[in-house]
């Protein structure tokens, strides 16, 4: 609804047109958790409006006054990520703003980061965050899931030691920190399954 175009299809050639989709990925999933979607974002009423009007013109939101009376509500977990990603931003505009909040807000929910933001693979988290906010992903030199990431940066920020040994390969949670993060998006099971709830009304009368 927001891009026109199925999640499967998007064309995310350009920089801009991967902007568009990432933001559409994102408000995607989190509707999908149900609630107020600008909590479910971490953005105020406010900043949600402005990111609607901005690449999704064509949507109209409802009870717009009241929307924009929401302030933004996130914990102290998200609101240090948030910080850590404004402060190593790398692109102009709202939208570095918006991302931070949006992936500090994501990153506490229990799937792999990608999967929460709605996004189709973790190379389309990697090219995120390399583009808003390259010197923090420059960092990742182990490819790190970036959840695990986040929070390593952190610790080490405060001077705190994250890690039980000095090399990660003879750490036990090693699969934690950089097993596998394949899997199907949430966009695609959700489609899977409209496909498959649109089927048994054949399936009955057959």
């Amino acid at each position: 609804m927001l891009t026109g175009a199925d999640p499967a299809d998007a064309d995310i050639t350009s920089d801009s047109n991967f902007d568009r989709h990432v933001l559409a990925s994102i408000l995607a999933a989190a509707t999908m958790d149900g609630g107020l979607v600008s909590e479910k974002v971490g953005l105020s009423g406010h900043e949600l409006a402005e990111l609607l009007e901005q690449y999704f013109p064509s949507i109209r939101i409802n009870a717009e006054e009241l929307l924009l009376r929401v302030e933004r509500n996130e914990s102290d977990e998200a609101a240090i990520l948030r910080d850590l990603l404004l402060a190593q931003r790398s692109t102009e505009g709202d939208i570095g703003n918006w991302l931070a909040g949006m992936i500090a807000r994501r990153a506490i929910e229990p799937n792999h980061l990608w999967e929460d933001l709605g996004l189709r693979g973790r190379g389309e988290l990697s090219r995120l965050l390399g583009r808003h906010f390259a010197p923090l992903a420059a960092r990742n030199i182990n490819n790190m899931r970036w959840k695990r990431f986040f929070y390593r940066r952190l610790c080490e920020d405060d001077g705190l030691v994250m890690c039980t040994t000095p090399v990660c390969t003879q750490c036990n949670d090693f699969n934690l920190c950089f097993g596998d993060e394949s899997g199907e998006s949430r966009m695609a099971e959700r489609r899977r399954e409209v496909l498959l709830q649109a089927a048994v009304p054949v399936a009955a009368g057959t």
